[in-house]
């Protein structure tokens, strides 16, 4: 039992008795939750872009096409997915070994910590009337004339000593709000400030050090069209000092709760998913909260822009104010991916040309791709897309209609889905 020391002039601190908290889900520790929850976001959100590959269903608004996917990409999909289940075994075993240096959570708290908020209000009250009378104003006079009519912002005005030693209703109201609200809002902000700051700056000394870049950051780059499970596909040390210590150092600086945590590392993963997608959608709404997006990062990944665009996850500032921001004119980034896409078909209907592809890439007969085709100008396409054409899979058996959607509006020059906003 701990209880704090009232004063005549301040309303007393209520005791209060910690208890253990109770886990969110009775069988599972909460700080367990929170190593999972984030893995288990990673997956769902890329298994949501890796269905809306397969069945092709927003091919107006990819970066790439299927043929730069399967002709540009240095590594296969198995090495990825290999990668980033290493990388999340490493985040999972540093996490556990964390929860035993980790004060157990405990409850029963709040409401002295809502009457220690009230207490700074009143507080902050009694600075009201010497800063009013730098301005020539009498907090006193000023308090007589609204007694009446507003009571409480005449005890505000008066710096608060004539409400006694009990909290009055609108500052406990306010006391709430800060506790529950405000104050865990502005550990989310700093947290989101923390780990942008240091994700910047070490993600831009990978590139400048040629060293570390051809060391550890170059595997991350082997994927020059990203999507969305290859988002943290690092080489292991890299993903252990940008990802898992860089969230954890914002987790320790800002003071979060184990259940906060969740949010935010759950959040973080899911938004660097996001911004490996391969696609920009209008209606996704990470995609709108800032600029730095996947067609922002996808830029990154290009071998003209690899020394731009550094910031990640959340916001765009470190880029903006040391001049490291793509500044490219948007005509001139078109032409860059429209010559990316090209090259790529090239490639890709040279090797069916020569008989080079690989067993599983190989294309049908004419016929079959001749029928294809004509039966996919018949139907309407949501019905007959052929998973074919999606960057989840080879082109095997319809290669000419990968070539007319590579020609046609798979490329996104409707609806500008490769803007990049200048102006930031």
């Amino acid at each position: 039992m701990a209880t704090a020391n009232s004063s005549f002039e301040l309303p007393p601190l209520p005791g209060y008795t910690l208890k253990p908290l109770p886990p969110l889900i009775s069988w599972l520790p909460d700080p367990v939750l929170a190593l999972a929850l984030p893995a288990i976001g990673y997956w769902v959100v890329s298994l949501l872009f890796h269905l809306i590959d397969v069945y092709d269903l927003f091919p107006q608004y990819r970066l790439h096409t299927p043929a730069e996917v399967l002709k540009r990409n240095h590594v296969s999909r198995w090495d990825v997915f290999r990668d980033v289940i290493t990388q999340q075994v490493i985040q999972t075993v540093f996490g556990l070994a964390m929860i035993f240096l980790d004060e157990e959570a405990t409850c029963g708290k709040d409401d002295y910590n809502v009457a220690w908020y009230g207490r700074q209000i009143r507080l902050a009250q009694r600075a009201i009337p010497p800063i009013l009378a730098t301005v020539g104003l009498n907090s006193s006079a000023l308090a007589s004339k609204v007694s009446a009519s507003q009571p409480m912002l005449a005890s505000a005005l008066a710096g608060g000593q004539s409400m006694g030693p009990t909290f009055a209703t609108w500052e406990l109201t306010v006391a709430k709000m800060l506790y529950w609200y405000a104050v865990p809002a502005l550990q989310f902000l700093c947290g989101i400030l923390i780990l942008d700051t240091w994700e910047y700056f070490l993600h831009r000394a990978m590139h400048m050090n040629k060293w570390l870049y051809v060391t550890f950051h170059s595997r991350h780059h082997r994927l020059y069209v990203p999507y969305a499970y290859g988002a943290l596909y690092n080489h292991p040390f890299e993903g252990f000092l940008l990802d898992t210590l860089g969230t954890g150092f914002a987790y320790l600086v800002t003071g979060m709760t184990v259940r906060q945590s969740m949010w935010f590392f759950t959040g973080s993963t899911i938004k660097t998913v996001d911004d490996h997608c391969g696609y920009k959608l209008p209606f996704d709404p990470l995609q709108r909260i800032t600029s730095n997006n996947a067609a922002y990062h996808d830029i990154h990944h290009q071998s003209w822009g690899i020394k731009n665009n550094f910031s990640q996850p959340f916001f765009t500032f470190w880029d903006r104010w040391l001049n490291t921001k793509w500044r490219g004119d948007q005509n001139a980034l078109e032409a860059r991916y429209e010559r990316s896409r090209r090259t790529a078909q090239q490639k890709l209907e040279q090797e069916e040309e020569n008989g080079t592809l690989p067993p599983d890439m190989a294309a049908s007969s004419s016929s079959e791709m001749d029928e294809a085709v004509k039966s996919q100008s018949k139907a309407s396409p949501r019905t007959t897309r052929k998973k074919a054409s999606s960057i989840s899979q080879s082109p095997s058996g319809n290669l000419k209609g990968l070539r007319n959607k590579v020609n046609g509006s798979l490329h996104g020059r409707g609806g500008n889905v490769l803007g990049v906003e200048s102006r930031h």
